[in-house]
């Protein structure tokens, strides 16, 4: 989301004549956008601030500005303390509220015509959808994010994102499909749903009543050119019976599937305010499985939430053994100031968090290697994004989202291939054409 999000203010400011720079140092503005999801993440943005302060003290010794921004989930939870312990910054703006980046430039110049601090401060939840007031994006390559619901209103216990994002909202599915078409149309040809709950996605049919995320995936896949569909990030409970058909009766639907889990204990569920049980979420993965018995899966964990005893971590590593995940990220707990986990009992020792941390990915980079060893001997098609590691390499992705090398010539980026699998490393696959795409490449 944050990706997308770094792009749309980029096509925001484009109009004004910005255009994306390689380095900080001598930009005309430098802007960070932030997450708030774990407490390094928001104190990174202080070391990232003192970092770049040399380089607008540069600039105005030599007669220049640079305007530096803060945005994103941690200007919007700490956005006075931002201006407070950082004034030489100039802007400070929530991630609902980037469209209104051209206003505040503007209202940043005026005051350094007026010499005088700018600490503008803009995180208030507009009243419109941003996206009614963004202009169209374009492509950048053979793959793109496309932002179709924002918000939460689920409030696990330990996560900032309601307070961050505000309520869930839905994109009117007209607007998407226009989307779509349009980054199609410039050369993308996968194209990843995003929402902090994606699947809850409800909006506004784009011939009548209302369509869910199924019902969108399924207009989608019917865009000549889309080659590829995907979602992230999905809740177990949105997951209903017309998602999951899609998996099974639409080919563009790509075989592999975010679903975060959190903690394998009914009890840390609970806690965390899931609103799902473990029995549950393993009914979930049996329903997709038959539907798509190729799907492959990834989730999320937080391991030493408050109250986690040794017994309910053991039920993290029983049910992660059990469903076998092909990608994951996990955490320490990391409490957010303002969310019910940080005034919780039974905060669980940095150490034992630790501890519990390095024994649940060691699990998993294990299931992780496992499963890309299985994919060598395997002939699969791929989208060749970009160049590789090293000189005359490409790299791609593959169904299963793996970082896939291969030998191959720069035209044939963009390009979906079926490649034979020949190699597997812990985060990526090494490939080589076959003979049939040898021949038609030569012919």
């Amino acid at each position: 989301m944050n990706v997308y999000d770094s792009g749309r203010m980029a096509d925001v400011l484009a109009p004004l004549g910005y255009a994306p720079s390689d380095t900080a140092e001598g930009a005309d503005m430098v802007i960070l956008n932030t997450c708030h999801i774990r407490e390094k993440a928001a104190e990174k943005v202080f070391s990232d601030l003192g970092r770049i302060r040399p380089f607008k003290e540069k600039k105005s010794a030599e007669g220049g500005e640079m305007i530096l921004a803060v945005a994103g989930c941690v200007a919007q939870a700490e956005g006075e303390q931002i201006i407070s312990r950082a004034p030489y910054v100039d802007m400070v703006l929530g991630p609902q509220t980037y469209h209104r980046l051209p206003e505040m430039v503007a209202r940043a110049a005026r005051g350094a015509d007026q010499s005088r601090a700018r600490g503008i401060l803009d995180t208030e939840f507009p009243a419109e959808p941003k996206f009614d007031h963004l202009p169209a994006p374009k492509a950048d390559g053979p793959t793109a994010f496309l932002s179709v619901q924002e918000g939460c209103d689920k409030f696990c216990t330990f996560c900032v994102v309601p307070y961050t994002r505000g309520a869930e909202y839905s994109r009117p599915a007209a607007d998407i499909l226009k989307e779509a078409r349009g980054l199609t149309a410039g050369g993308a040809r996968e194209i990843t749903l995003l929402g902090q709950n994606v699947n809850a996605y409800h909006g506004d049919g784009a011939t009548s009543g209302t369509w869910g995320l199924g019902r969108l995936v399924r207009e989608l896949a019917e865009i000549e050119g889309l080659d590829r569909i995907r979602y992230t990030t999905s809740h177990p409970r949105d997951m209903d019976d017309d998602l999951i058909s899609a998996h099974r009766d639409v080919p563009s639907l790509m075989p592999f599937l975010h679903l975060p889990v959190q903690s394998g204990s009914d009890k840390m569920l609970q806690a965390m305010n899931r609103g799902h049980t473990r029995d549950e979420y393993r009914h979930i993965i049996e329903r997709l499985r038959t539907a798509r018995p190729d799907i492959a899966l990834s989730s999320d964990f937080i391991v030493g939430a408050p109250g986690e005893t040794d017994a309910d971590f053991m039920d993290t590593m029983n049910l992660v053994s059990e469903i076998e995940f092909t990608q994951a990220y996990s955490f320490k707990y990391s409490a957010r100031p303002g969310t019910p986990a940080a005034s919780m009992p039974g905060h669980v020792a940095e150490e034992v968090k630790s501890e519990r941390l390095q024994i649940l990915q060691m699990l998993l980079e294990n299931q992780q290697t496992a499963f890309n060893k299985k994919c060598v001997g395997r002939t699969m098609d791929v989208l060749l994004t970009g160049p590789g590691r090293r000189a005359g390499q490409l790299v791609g992705r593959s169904p299963y989202l793996q970082p896939v090398h291969v030998e191959a010539t720069p035209e044939n980026v963009g390009n979906i291939l079926p490649l034979f699998i020949e190699s597997a490393r812990p985060n990526s696959l090494g490939a080589k054409l076959t003979c049939s795409e040898l021949e038609t490449i030569s012919a």
